[in-house]
């Protein structure tokens, strides 16, 4: 079978961080946040796209 050895870099990245926050993703999600912020690069924010109001049938 084929494998991807940056793939399973990443995943074990991935696992590592989640196993460090006890899966907790709100702690996860946090860390993201302050990692981000502190990187000190300006970031993209999009704004929502709005939403067609649906027709009704009468």
């Amino acid at each position: 079978m084929w494998e991807d050895e940056v793939l399973e870099e990443l995943h074990r990245i991935r696992e590592e961080h989640a196993k460090s926050f006890n899966y907790d993703f709100k702690a996860i999600f946090a860390d993201w946040q302050k990692k981000q912020a502190a990187s000190g690069k300006k970031l993209v924010s999009l704004q929502p796209k709005h939403q067609s109001k649906s027709i009704t049938a009468s």
